[in-house]
């Protein structure tokens, strides 16, 4: 695929089945996040694989984030919660690791650059033939998810990318006239 249709045509998939991504597709998709503009070589990416048993820990996970926001939380809520990160075969969090009182490179440049290196997880999956779909939601700002990921205070987790074999048609993708949002000064 040349590099003008891949921009042209990516989109999310939310349908997904498996298998996961090869190791080799998970090396072409990481080489690609690692071209990511990246001021002053600061490598402000981290990314948390998970498959199999880890995608049931996530899902542990957001069902704590939902009982310590609500510890009379029904039942229902907690499975649906628990159950999340089963509609991929993988998931990837994308997080930024700031490096901060960077004189030369603020915390939104750092943060930036890690949204940068999740575009080129999509990108490289599409490329490849695979779904992709980056969600966020509140579990992507939540203290206990946050936590329990491993951040610290000033990273920020840029969102999930859910990863694996289309399990669905493309839906057609909206077209926009550029003009709509591009202002010139001449």
């Amino acid at each position: 695929m040349d590099a003008m249709t891949l921009l042209h045509e990516r989109g999310s998939m939310g349908k997904l089945t498996g298998p996961a991504p090869s190791a080799e597709q998970l090396e072409a998709l990481y080489r690609a996040a690692l071209r990511a503009p990246d001021h002053k070589e600061l490598r402000p990416w981290r990314f948390v694989e998970f498959s199999g048993a880890g995608l049931e820990r996530l899902g542990e996970l957001f069902a704590e984030a939902e009982f310590r926001e609500d510890p009379h939380i029904d039942d229902a809520v907690l499975n649906a919660a628990r159950k999340k990160p089963l509609r991929a075969p993988m998931i990837i969090a994308v997080i930024a690791r700031v490096t901060p009182d960077e004189p030369k490179v603020p915390r939104v440049e750092q943060v930036l650059s890690a949204g940068c290196a999740a575009h080129g997880l999509l990108l490289a999956a599409h490329a490849q033939g695979l779904g992709a779909m980056w969600r966020t939601g509140r579990y992507a700002f939540d203290p206990t998810v946050r936590k329990g990921l491993g951040l610290d205070e000033q990273d920020e987790l840029v969102g999930f990318i859910y990863l694996g074999q289309l399990g669905g048609r493309h839906r057609p993708l909206p077209e926009h006239d550029p003009a709509d949002f591009v202002e010139r000064w001449s």
